[in-house]
């Protein structure tokens, strides 16, 4: 009977997997044996690929491109007929639907029967990609990135090797992607910094992107609202390829922006983190059932505790920086290594009050629960994230169920679309401005443009609020009218003056230890090889050894030797060879070197 209903069951399937047909029929594996050695029934072992879940609704047709798009989809296919390597910039302000250009040179590309690979620069981005070139390109398309678990990772992988998926969509790491015949790589939102990997092994994605065009004679397509400066610079000179997009695609305007002073909130007495104009903003858009996104670039609670009668605050053991404070916990964290302890209720040192300074996102999450209450709301930061609660599960529920308030890092101010999100506030605007890196009001302008974006990209008018203590200051000036134009013209003069890339190259090369005094001087033997190598090479000035900005991290120290330069192939030489001389000389046995042409701070 047991035989008789398998054949039954398979008669009708005409196939089954053998433990789905045990279980449902709840017969032996003998059974299935028997019908096999008589030649009723055959085994045959097929591959199924471990992936992850994606939800999807299959679209009939590509999304309709408008003038401006068209325009540029047409010029940069003109660049992927001629079979040759080049970089393009597709610079389009926030919502110019620089995505839908992508769907279109990918679908060109698989027609042609090649591959496409698409990165994206945070995890958070990926599922919102996934779902939309999966509408399009359905099974053809495989994901890379770290949340996945070992096995989806591999068979992603596999897939893309043997031609079964020709669209790879990941992270910084996807630029790896073994797929056959490539066609074109892009990289979106190219300004970000998470396409550098700062831990071994050490590679920027752009740089090996550039590589494999060249081995493939393809095309790279570098695609951002706020392009890195440098990047700008080579389209402007003709190194690279240069497309613009300059209005959004449903022909909304962009966000209307206002500036708040904080320094007249301080004088009114009132010290909290949201304004009162913010908060008549928030409350507006809870009355109209609008949502709201605010953006604060500090996860916990404060930035750190200390004591103004003693000046007491507490510091990590193990790295060179003050430990943040985390409400929900009750922690003082570091950020860089993990190590916690609970702070004590008065000074250890003096027994004085202890004073909590600076906001993060969980105080701004208290702040708004005493402000709103009963108003739901969500905060994302890495805090909160964890394989059971995922960026795609926090977007999903804030989009699904219509939370009125988004609180996020960094995480929450690109590549994302929620159509009823026409309020940004941006709750500290200076905190990046004054860390003194050269980078550092390219990354504010970059940062502030982008959040500012994510408001109306629906049918409904958006507006943004920016919170600073220095109005007056022109990066914020620039980021509040949205005008890239403006913010480079001064910039790269800026940039020039200082003989700063893109018109001189840094090179770092940063040796760490366990012992402070022996990694300076091992910066010292560096310092002095590098002047006598060049000492007959003109514009080309050795700075240092200089701490890196956090000298001790998890008890390394780090210094480093800055080279001003134009790095050419012999300069390239130079340096290499120092650092395998270096890591073969037994006196720097315990010391760590490595060189870096990007540096961030």
């Amino acid at each position: 009977p047991k035989q008789a209903a398998i054949l039954k069951e398979l008669s009708y399937f005409g196939q089954m997997r053998t433990d789905e047909l045990q279980d449902f029929l709840s017969c032996s594996k003998a059974s299935l044996n028997a019908l096999q050695k008589n030649g009723y029934i055959s085994y045959r072992k097929e591959e199924a690929f471990r992936r992850p879940e994606i939800q999807f609704t299959a679209c009939a047709t590509l999304p309709e491109l408008n003038q401006e798009q068209k325009k540029a989809y047409e010029d940069i296919f003109s660049l992927l007929s001629k079979g040759e390597a080049s970089v393009s910039l597709l610079h389009g302000v926030t919502g110019s639907g620089k995505t839908t250009v992508y769907i279109h040179l990918i679908d060109r590309v698989l027609k042609e029967g090649k591959s496409a690979i698409l990165l994206v620069p945070e995890i958070a981005l990926t599922p919102q990609m996934l779902k939309t070139f999966s509408s399009y390109f359905g099974d053809e398309v495989a994901v890379l990135h770290s949340s996945l678990t070992a096995a989806e990772r591999y068979d992603e992988w596999k897939r893309a090797k043997q031609g079964s998926a020709h669209l790879v969509i990941g992270t910084r790491s996807a630029i790896f992607a073994p797929v056959n015949h490539l066609g074109i790589i892009i990289i979106d939102e190219e300004q970000e910094e998470t396409y550098k990997s700062e831990n071994a092994p050490r590679y920027n994605a752009e740089d090996i992107a550039k590589f494999r065009i060249v081995k493939a004679n393809c095309p790279l397509l570098l695609g951002s609202a706020t392009p890195k400066v440098t990047t700008r610079y080579f389209s402007e000179t003709g190194k690279y390829h240069y497309f613009r997009l300059n209005n959004r695609f449903n022909q909304m305007s962009l966000p209307t922006v206002t500036v708040v002073d904080m320094k007249q909130e301080l004088m009114k007495g009132k010290d909290t983190i949201l304004s009162t104009y913010l908060k008549e903003e928030l409350q507006s858009n809870i009355d109209k059932g609008e949502q709201s996104i605010l953006f604060l670039n500090r996860r916990g609670a404060n930035k750190l505790i200390t004591c103004p009668t003693c000046g007491f605050t507490y510091k990590c053991p193990n790295c060179s920086v003050s430990l943040t404070y985390h409400s929900v916990n009750n922690k003082v964290l570091c950020h860089y290594c993990g190590y916690s302890e609970t702070p004590n209720k008065f000074c250890p040192n003096c027994g004085g009050t202890l004073k909590y300074i600076g906001a993060g996102t969980q105080l701004l999450e208290t702040e708004l629960h005493q402000t709103f209450p009963g108003v739901p709301l969500i905060r994302m930061d890495t805090d909160v994230l964890s394989r059971a609660q995922t960026h795609e599960m926090i977007f999903e529920k804030f989009r699904t169920e219509k939370i009125p308030i988004l609180i996020g890092t960094q995480m929450v101010t690109k590549g994302l679309n929620f159509e009823n999100v026409t309020l940004v506030g941006v709750v500290s605007a200076d905190q990046s401005l004054y860390s003194g890196d050269f980078k550092a009001s390219e990354r504010t302008f970059s940062l502030i443009t982008q959040v500012v974006g994510r408001s109306g990209r629906g049918s409904k008018p958006g507006r943004a609020v920016i919170q600073t203590y220095t109005p007056e200051n022109e990066t914020i000036i620039q980021a509040a009218d949205q005008d890239y134009d403006s913010f480079y013209a001064s910039e790269i003069q800026v940039r020039r003056i200082e003989n700063a890339p893109p018109f001189y190259d840094f090179v770092s090369i940063t040796v760490t230890g366990d012992e402070e005094m022996k990694v300076l001087q091992a910066c010292n033997y560096i310092k002095s090889r590098l002047t006598f190598a060049f000492q007959n090479t003109r514009n080309l000035d050795i700075i240092g050894p200089a701490p890196l900005f956090v000298v001790k991290v998890n008890n390394k120290f780090r210094y480093r030797v800055l080279v001003r330069c134009t790095l050419d192939r012999p300069i390239r030489r130079m340096i290499a060879g120092l650092i395998i001389e270096f890591n073969k000389d037994k006196r720097f046995k315990d010391l760590s070197v490595y060189a870096d042409n990007d540096i961030h701070d």
